[in-house]
């Protein structure tokens, strides 16, 4: 019994490789420069959001509290995923301790979870503003939002622990090449050299309440908005109604498609080159975009910018 433990000990893998996203040297150097411009464009747009929320009272609605919850967020996340990709890019294939893995992946789940559930509320709110104006105040008062907010940041912590305990209970035995950029779900379990059909039926039924869950309130909310603006009698204010909800409808849609694809699909249906892809699109691409879409295009954020210059 000794010498199994013995044995299983020396096998057991230690650390992981990441490829990166590509092992051309040329492509790679061009690759740097283009993800650490957009690294660094993600945190100062994230960064002017938050400000901006917290420094003009203006801003100071339940629209802005969420979205200045989005840009914490994104700025959270693609500082989880951003370096592993960036030395990657700089020095060839990566090796990440086994306990750094799963605590990048601890923190990924946790982030991703939390945006599934904050874009849910972000469509909440813009249903109540819409088809409920003249209680609005009162159903969306700050109480409600912090508890709306927290909800959003506990529940993603809640599953992130579940499901990265289960992860890092299984055993690595080789071999230890992960075809990603970070440490993800899919590619550690298709490592795995143990049992994982209980930990498959964990990130599945997480999948289903967080993903699906979050993704039906959404178009839940969408629905009763249309509803509402299509028997509104007056185009100005069937403009005004669509031109508050098309930039989130445009973020849910790019984020949930990738996250779909990714994570919401059988185990054995593998395509990581695409699933590399898919990841950049939203732990890049999104974070960076919706500063642009859902507040530098808004007149009271123009309004705030040019009110902090001067």
């Amino acid at each position: 019994m000794e010498m199994s433990l013995e044995v299983a000990n020396m096998t057991k893998v230690q650390q992981f490789v990441l490829l990166g996203l590509s092992t051309g040297l040329e492509v790679r150097n061009a690759l740097f420069i283009i993800f650490l411009t957009l690294y660094l464009l993600t945190l100062l747009e994230n960064t002017l959001i938050v400000y901006l929320v917290c420094t003009h009272s203006e801003l100071r609605k339940p629209m802005y509290f969420f979205l200045g919850h989005l840009s914490c967020l994104e700025m959270s996340y693609v500082s989880v995923t951003m370096p592993t990709l960036l030395v990657g890019l700089w020095i060839g294939p990566y090796h990440i301790s086994f306990t750094g893995c799963m605590t990048q992946l601890f923190f990924f789940i946790s982030l991703i979870c939390t945006e599934c559930t904050l874009l849910a509320s972000m469509a909440y709110d813009r249903y109540m503003a819409i088809c409920c104006p003249l209680h609005y105040p009162l159903l969306m008062r700050p109480q409600v939002c912090l508890g709306l907010g927290m909800t959003s940041w506990l529940g993603g912590l809640v599953v992130s622990v579940i499901k990265t305990a289960c992860i890092a209970t299984l055993s690595y035995c080789g071999p230890n090449v992960l075809n990603h950029f970070f440490c993800d779900v899919s590619p550690l379990l298709n490592l795995s050299c143990t049992h994982v059909a209980l930990t498959e039926l964990v990130d599945f039924i997480s999948a289903i309440v967080i993903l699906w869950g979050s993704l039906l309130v959404a178009i839940a909310s969408y629905v009763a908005i249309g509803r509402t603006v299509f028997h509104m009698s007056s185009a100005a204010a069937r403009h005004k109604a669509f031109s508050t909800c098309a930039s989130h409808l445009v973020v849910v849609g790019i984020f949930y498609s990738a996250t779909i694809l990714i994570y919401a699909r059988p185990s054995h249906i593998e395509a990581m080159d695409l699933n590399k892809v898919l990841s950049v699109i939203y732990t890049v691409v999104t974070p960076m975009c919706n500063p642009i879409i859902y507040c530098l295009r808004n007149k009271e954020v123009q309004a705030a910018i040019q009110k902090s210059l001067h």
